[in-house]
Order: C-alpha cells, then structure tokens, then sequence
C-alpha cells in the first residue's frame, strides 16, 4: 500500500469515525481546523504536510474529503459513524442507483432492506461498476438496484454528499432488485 493510501485510509478513519483517536475535535458538521489536524496528525507520528494533505485530497478517486471554502477546514465527504450533520439538501435522484454488497449479506438485505449499520446513511452510486467495486471489498459482489425515484415520491429522502455519493437513511426491501435479475 503507497503512502498516500496509508493518509487516506488515516484521515477516513479519524475524519469518519474516532476524531477522539488523536486528540481531534469536529464541529457539529464534521469539520476540522486543517492545522490543528495536522499538528495532531504529527503527535500520532502521522505527519504530512500541508501541500502533501491538499495533494493526497485532491488527487483521491473516491473524493473521500472535502475542505471549506476559504481552506482552512476540512471533512470527510460521507461515511461518518460519528454524530455529524452535513447540512446537506434533500434532493430528487436519479431513477435508479445501486449498492453494492458482499454476498454474505444478500439474506439479511433481501429481509430488511439497506440498513446504514455502523454509519449514518446507506451509500449509494450512478453507476453499476463502482457498486460491483464497493462489493467486492467484502467478498463476491451483489448488486441491488434502488428504486430510487419510486423512493423519493413515496415520500423518502435523498441526500448527495460532495463526492457525488447518494445517501439516504434505509431502503426498504420494496424498493430492491439484484442486478442481475433486472435488466439495466
């Protein structure tokens, strides 16, 4: 794994889920002072610089990380377990959008629904390849597809977080169709 995925995966989980690991507090939105982050980020022995944080930001494929406007704040995008509001508008989605999950999780998802676990939302996506891909982080891939406009005129909120992320609080089973048994 490069460094820059070694910061990464570090900002995720202090950004997203244990400020408190480093000494770090967030605002009521999830975001952090840049330099108190990087000061704290040094006393952990997790040092980078400035430009090295601004690089590995801007350069990520996921888009994990957003800053303030004027640049001094930073936060993660989605995927907190911690208590944050993003402040994000409720907004009608596409059609359809997908999740992907690992096959160990068809049985409870086909029972339940998307449920968001151990974070705020369920994560969803555009695209069908990028679902397959969050999939198989977790084994052989399934994916749903999400009823997502039936969804939103049913009355059930939608909210897309700065990396073009969709997020919504529960898919009920009603709304789910695997992949494979819909034609897209």
């Amino acid at each position: 794994m490069g460094k820059d995925t070694d910061i990464s995966k570090f900002l995720s989980f202090v950004l997203r889920h244990d400020p408190g690991s480093i000494g770090l507090s967030l605002d009521s939105a999830g975001w952090a002072d840049v330099r108190e982050l990087l000061t704290l980020m040094e006393r952990a022995g997790r040092g980078v610089n400035e430009a090295t944080l601004r690089r590995v930001v801007a350069e990520s494929d996921k888009k994990r990380f957003t800053f303030s406007d004027d640049g001094r704040r930073i936060r993660a995008a989605q995927g907190h377990s911690v208590s944050v509001e993003l402040g994000l508008e409720a907004r009608e989605p596409p059609d359809v959008l997908f999740h992907g999950a690992a096959e160990g999780s068809v049985a409870a998802i086909l029972a339940e629904g998307l449920k968001p676990m151990a974070r705020r939302h369920v994560h969803l996506s555009v695209s069908l390849d990028a679902a397959r891909k969050v999939g198989e982080r977790h084994g052989r891939p399934v994916v749903f597809v999400v009823d997502a406009l039936r969804m939103w005129r049913d009355g059930l909120a939608f909210f897309q977080a700065d990396n073009g992320v969709w997020l919504t609080d529960h898919v009920p089973r009603s709304y789910l169709t695997r992949a494979e048994a819909r034609a897209i």
